[in-house]
């Protein structure tokens, strides 16, 4: 593994890219999932629901999307549901993340692997052609729904302002539909902190701008994306942070 995806000093939290070896261990998979509206999961054609997971780490909570938008999902065209009740089969998930062990991890414990896949790619510099791939064998030219849980605070130490703009933008190319759950600017803090604490530095932390991070974002997919917000209810992890959800103006 790159030096880059270790961690520092003696500390497994001082990471550089939240690729974290126990994350799920403190961030249970299950507390995001009471805060996913039940109803906005709606499959408009013949075709599979089609997700991206960025940031999926061992993919723990990859795993449980996938069981919770299959027994959610409903078809709003004539196509006849397959399943039973709500639930239909044909729901497909990537899980994409950086750090190979875990994606390594993440194949080993995947328990549906027809529909779920994990590729290690860095979303920022080498992903277009992974997902343009994925894509294609799905039969599709973008994701009904795109996942982004606690990956923005990362992409932007890392990147800076207009590199959290331009992923946001990227994102919204891609799908109709994005769930997304910034890291507010304490965590920041702690990042640089932990960081600093092992020997290292975020060089690009001193020079951002943005820091009213829930509000930067929707500014951003409502001014420079074309999207609105919806589910409006504010619904909020035990960790503290707001789940926000975008979708596309048709």
């Amino acid at each position: 593994m790159s030096d880059d995806l270790d961690f520092k000093g003696n500390d497994p939290g001082a990471v550089r890219h939240g690729n974290f070896i126990n994350y799920y261990q403190f961030n249970n998979a299950e507390n995001r999932l009471k805060l996913l509206p039940a109803g906005m999961w709606n499959a408009e054609t013949d075709q599979s629901f089609v997700c991206l997971d960025i940031g999926c780490n061992s993919g723990n909570l990859t795993q449980e999307l996938y069981k919770f938008v299959s027994t959610n999902l409903s078809v709003t065209s004539s196509v006849e549901r397959t399943g039973k009740g709500k639930g239909v089969a044909d729901c497909h998930i990537l899980g994409i993340d950086l750090d190979p062990v875990l994606i390594v991890r993440a194949e080993e414990a995947n328990k549906f692997t027809s529909n779920v896949t994990y590729k290690c790619v860095n979303y920022m510099s080498d992903s277009e052609n992974t997902i343009s791939l994925y894509l294609k064998q799905q039969n599709r030219n973008y994701f009904d729904c795109i996942f982004c849980f606690s990956v923005t605070m990362w992409i932007h130490l890392n990147y800076g302002d207009e590199g959290l703009k331009q992923f946001l933008i990227s994102v919204s190319v891609q799908t109709n539909l994005v769930v997304i759950e910034p890291q507010p600017w304490k965590c920041y803090r702690s990042a640089v902190r932990r960081m600093k604490r092992s020997g290292g530095n975020f060089p690009k932390f001193g020079n951002l701008k943005m820091r009213e991070l829930v509000s930067d974002i929707e500014n951003i997919f409502l001014n420079e994306c074309n999207f609105i917000r919806i589910e409006k209810g504010n619904p909020s992890t035990d960790w503290g942070r707001q789940i926000l959800f975008f979708k596309k103006v048709s």
